[in-house]
């Protein structure tokens, strides 16, 4: 009796032919890319920009009401609301920025206001008058700015809204007050020592 065919096992059933140990190369390993570089920082648009104010605790001004000495040198029509902000000599110039911030971010336009100094001048002041006497007041006639002048020069400013006062020192303190409050159409902000300015202006805190 004939024995039985053993069945056939196709090679699908027996799985994929392993592949001779010799004979065909590894294919070579891909090498990993890399961080991508990171692109320089793109510069900005030159040209000076006005650096943003610190961020510091403002200074409560001290509302003060001018002495019969300040409203004679001011004119009758209109008599400027004067505040005062305590300040130190070497603190005035200080307090005095701070203020024009304030100025300026509740609305008011640099060209509405004058800064005057009674001791040291204003750095920027300084360093326009580096350039000539006709280019710094040019600015001053052009009313584009906050402009800042020292007490000699006050007398030849014009009328603005709003004046600030840094009383920094200087013999000149006692004579500035009245002619600020004269150049002050609408407020005059005074920083530094109450009691000198009180004197000065005769009012009362």
């Amino acid at each position: 009796m004939p024995l039985p065919e053993e069945p056939q096992i196709h090679e699908s059933a027996q799985g994929p032919r392993a592949t001779p140990a010799s004979g065909r190369t590894a294919p070579t390993p891909r090498p990993v890319p890399g961080p991508r570089p990171v692109a320089p920082p793109r510069p900005g648009r030159p040209g000076p920009v006005r650096p943003m104010p610190a961020q510091r605790t403002p200074r409560e001004p001290v509302p003060v009401t001018p002495g019969p000495s300040a409203q004679a040198a001011a004119p009758a029509a209109a008599t400027p609301q004067i505040q005062l902000i305590p300040a130190s000599a070497e603190g005035a110039l200080d307090a005095a920025e701070e203020a024009v911030d304030l100025l300026l971010e509740s609305g008011r336009a640099p060209g509405e206001v004058l800064v005057i100094t009674t001791g040291e001048p204003h750095p920027w002041a300084a360093h326009e008058l580096s350039f000539g006497e006709t280019a710094y007041w040019a600015q001053h006639d052009a009313g584009d700015d906050v402009f800042y002048t020292d007490a000699s020069g006050a007398g030849r400013a014009a009328t603005r809204p709003v004046v600030v006062v840094a009383v920094n020192g200087g013999p000149d303190a006692a004579a500035a007050l009245p002619l600020a409050l004269g150049r002050a159409g609408a407020l005059l902000i005074v920083c530094g020592d109450p009691q000198q300015i009180n004197s000065v202006l005769g009012a009362g805190v």
